[in-house]
């Protein structure tokens, strides 16, 4: 009897109709949304022309830049802190003899990625209504750069971790025997090859942050409104294109770090 290979979903009938009918439904709405994005009109789902009106009309409005200012704020600080924690515990876990509660750490570390989003929310707002209540601090803004850290720490970790896992020890293996230190072995050996991995793990960590919702509406106090609550907001109000645009603006930057991630990644790979 002949041994059968490893079975190929695109081959068996039907799996390019389906694929495409997932693909239409998942991509439709995006594209009418960019679509009525530029509608000169001033009703959301009824077209009269072409126009970059509400593109100007959201670039314009102060609530916009304050919101965007949150956003870069939150995101670019979160970013940093969670990847240069992500990048120390890569190291601490791929780098050294396996240890007692290597994969206790390793859950630790991934639990984020398992727990529904909303009960992570809701944990840290208890532990700041706590931290409040007790101790009497408020680190305002902070408590989102905090919240939003211990998030992307997972979407950080995991690029990184992949790298230093593909990084062959025989360049490093090399420097110490050609009597290289440890920290100058790590400055001129591990880091430039664990980069693509680094910046990988970078972009993931910094549009989840830009993105997030759910943690951002339970944790952020008065001022502190991000683009995804800004969006949250409008939609409470009569809905014009602007929230179109707006939207829109949010989808090409995360199109844009995605591919750039992909890109590094593959680079990674390559």
């Amino acid at each position: 009897m002949a041994e059968r290979g490893p079975l190929d979903l695109k081959t068996q009938p039907g799996f390019g109709k389906v694929a495409l009918l997932c693909l239409f439904l998942l991509y439709a709405p995006i594209l009418i949304l960019m679509i009525f994005s530029v509608n000169s009109g001033s009703i959301i789902t009824h077209w009269e022309g072409v126009s970059l009106h509400w593109y100007g009309a959201a670039l314009a409005d102060g609530d916009f830049h304050s919101a965007a200012r949150n956003t870069m704020v939150i995101a670019v600080s979160a970013t940093v802190i969670a990847t240069l924690t992500a990048t120390l515990a890569a190291i601490g876990m791929t780098r050294v003899k396996p240890w007692r509660g290597l994969g206790a750490a390793f859950m630790v570390i991934n639990l984020p990625l398992m727990v529904p989003e909303i009960v992570t929310a809701i944990a840290t707002l208890s532990f700041f209504a706590l931290v409040a209540g007790k101790l009497g601090l408020n680190f305002g803004i902070g408590n989102l750069i905090i919240a939003h850290t211990v998030f992307c720490i997972p979407f950080a970790y995991m690029p990184i971790r992949a790298r230093l896992e593909d990084m062959d020890l025989t360049l490093e293996q090399a420097a110490a025997d050609l009597y290289a230190p440890p920290w100058q072995t790590f400055r001129r050996v591990t880091l430039p090859l664990m980069m693509p991995g680094v910046f990988s793990g970078m972009a993931l960590a910094f549009i989840v942050s830009f993105d997030d919702f759910t943690i951002t509406q339970l944790v952020a106090g008065p001022g502190q409104t991000t683009l995804p609550l800004y969006i949250w907001n409008q939609t409470r109000r009569p809905m014009t294109p602007e929230i179109n645009a707006i939207s829109t603006i949010l989808l090409l930057i995360s199109i844009v770090v995605v591919t750039a991630s992909a890109l590094i990644a593959r680079r990674r790979k390559a």
